[in-house]
């Protein structure tokens, strides 16, 4: 069931966000949205990779099956890219098990020569440290598709994006700030759009606002609030640049900075 929609006429997109599920998009890269929005030159458009057909469901959607479940869904996210005026949204209908597979290239495939159809300013995608191991698996599939471009093809940047874990722990010098703006209803709009989560228990639209008020709050300990929402993000550009870059080395590498920060303030407090 594969769909390409474009809500209001094929543009050029500047700002395009791959992610693993319906409702990604609109959790982790809301800022691009709302900077893209009814913009003359700047234009957001979305990737979803996986076909929806395994989410939890209850209430209304209880008996609904897969099958059924994957039209509500792919429903659901054309009416967010009408409602948050995307310039296009894709459907690719792929199973979390292709997602998770390292050996499976058919998706890394399609990626890169969506890329090179789009040729986007920025892409954003899902941070390598999420937990949710679909959510990892399309950031990896996403780097490798973007390594298969040539250097005068890619993208500016590459950003992962906090959805399954909050990316607060980055070192502050390390954490990409992406700027929500202060539009509550619009961001309100485009995350209740997609009900058959919110009916089946899953008040995402209630934490993804959460987490962005309290980002904006925390970010600063000795300041005025400067932001009304923000999410954080994980520079991903170095791996899309320098191929020769281990994935998990790199993620690694971030870990392993933040405890390096943590033991420090530490060593001052108690030696």
């Amino acid at each position: 069931m594969r769909e390409v929609f474009y809500p209001g006429g094929k543009k050029r997109i500047t700002h395009l966000c791959i992610a693993a599920h319906q409702d990604d998009t609109e959790f982790m890269a809301y800022s691009p949205i709302a900077a893209c929005y009814r913009k003359k030159n700047l234009c957001f458009g979305s990737v979803v990779v996986t076909d929806g057909a395994g989410s939890p469901r209850s209430g209304a959607y209880a008996a609904y099956s897969d099958e059924e479940m994957k039209k509500v869904r792919f429903g659901e996210q054309k009416e967010a890219a009408r409602l948050g005026g995307y310039g296009v949204q894709y459907l690719l209908d792929y199973s979390s098990a292709q997602v998770k597979d390292g050996g499976d290239e058919k998706i890394e495939t399609e990626l890169a020569c969506i890329l090179r159809e789009e040729r986007p300013r920025l892409v954003y995608t899902h941070n390598l440290a999420d937990k949710h191991i679909t959510h990892a698996g399309v950031a990896v599939k996403t780097i490798r598709a973007l390594r298969r471009l040539p250097d005068g093809e890619l993208p500016e940047k590459v950003y992962g994006c906090e959805v399954w874990r909050d990316l607060d722990w980055l070192c502050d010098e390390e954490k990409i700030i992406l700027d929500c703006g202060d539009d509550l209803e619009f961001s309100r709009a485009l995350s209740g759009t997609f009900q058959s989560q919110i009916a089946g228990g899953k008040r995402y639209d209630l934490a993804c606002e959460g987490r962005r008020l309290a980002n904006a709050t925390f970010s600063q300990s000795h300041a005025c609030d400067r932001y009304t929402m923000l999410n954080y993000a994980m520079d991903l550009t170095p791996l899309v640049k320098d191929r020769s870059l281990d994935i998990a080395d790199y993620v690694a590498g971030y870990i392993e900075r933040f405890s390096a920060c943590v033991r420090s303030a530490l060593d001052r407090l108690t030696r």
